[in-house]
């Protein structure tokens, strides 16, 4: 498949802050990719500079094979976008924002916005600025895909939504995911990205620090283990220890026999070993500063 976003080298420094730092990354098209990271790791930055709203301290970024430069919004025709902050003018009813929405693109999208309104049981009539977070979010989702994008840039778009329109939105990404778009979804909620994209990169400190199919980034030899009876235990390869009054839970990627046999005459009473979630695979590329990209 062709590539529809490709960054090269991105190098971003508000002064001497950090944004992004010699980051590189591909995303193909028809790809669901997630962009996981919390909060200041330089997900917006790697968006804002994806649709030419910063200029880069160096590097590049393309678009459909076009280059992206601030001011120029020739490659962005074919993109919806949706901004962690969702803002609009006073004054405005809902329905005139989507509709200003559509004639910016020049383009004829009533139809398509009803549709969406309707799913998202968004009341076009009332006034934005007596919108609560949740309601402002789905006037966002509705201006980014309304024009049907090939390719839609999401930044941390479910926050403020409750778990139900959580689900609508999803299933509004999937229809869209199966006409032939790309998605490009940043996300610091590590079981969106698992649920819902077929790849991911994790940036820390500006950097990408791996980028996988994510059933790879989730593979792990650590084991999640509980001992019921003891409450103290040293071995190689045990992290994260909390110790209890007679339960002793840890992350362990040592050897299992030396595990088993550490455990021979413990007054163990009950054991359970499980794979760590997502979110603890993640936390150790954050801990660890590892870097599979």
């Amino acid at each position: 498949m062709k590539p529809i976003i490709e960054i090269e080298h991105l190098t971003k420094f508000y002064g001497k802050n950090r944004g992004v730092n010699d980051l590189s990354l591909s995303v193909s098209e028809g790809e669901v990719f997630g962009f996981i990271g919390p909060n200041g790791a330089g997900k917006s930055t790697t968006i804002r500079a994806m649709l030419g709203l910063i200029s880069p301290t160096s590097g590049s970024v393309r678009l459909f094979g076009q280059g992206v430069r601030r001011g120029d919004a020739s490659a962005l025709a074919e993109v919806g976008y949706m901004p962690a902050e969702a803002a609009f003018y006073r004054g405005m009813r809902v329905g005139e924002v989507i509709s200003l929405s559509a004639k910016l693109r020049r383009m004829d999208c009533a139809a398509e916005a009803r549709r969406l309104c309707d799913r998202l049981q968004l009341d076009v009539r009332r006034r934005v600025e007596e919108l609560s977070l949740g309601n402002r979010k789905k006037v966002s989702i509705v201006c980014a895909l309304q024009h049907r994008p090939a390719l839609c840039l999401l930044d941390e778009p479910t926050s403020g939504l409750d778990p139900l329109m959580q689900e609508a939105f999803f299933d509004l990404l999937e229809e869209r995911h199966a006409a032939g778009g790309t998605i490009f979804l940043s996300s610091h909620v590590l079981g969106e990205v698992q649920r819902h994209c077929q790849r991911a990169g994790v940036i820390r400190e500006g950097r990408l620090i791996a980028c996988d199919r994510v059933e790879n980034l989730s593979r792990t030899r650590a084991r999640r283990v509980t001992l019921h009876g003891v409450n103290r235990l040293s071995l190689p390869g045990m992290r994260d220890v909390q110790s209890e009054k007679r339960a002793l839970r840890f992350l362990y990627d040592g050897d299992m026999a030396a595990l088993i046999s550490a455990l021979q005459g413990l007054p163990v009473d009950d054991m359970t070993i499980t794979e760590p979630p997502l979110e603890e695979i993640f936390l150790h590329f954050y801990e660890e500063g590892g870097d599979r990209a």
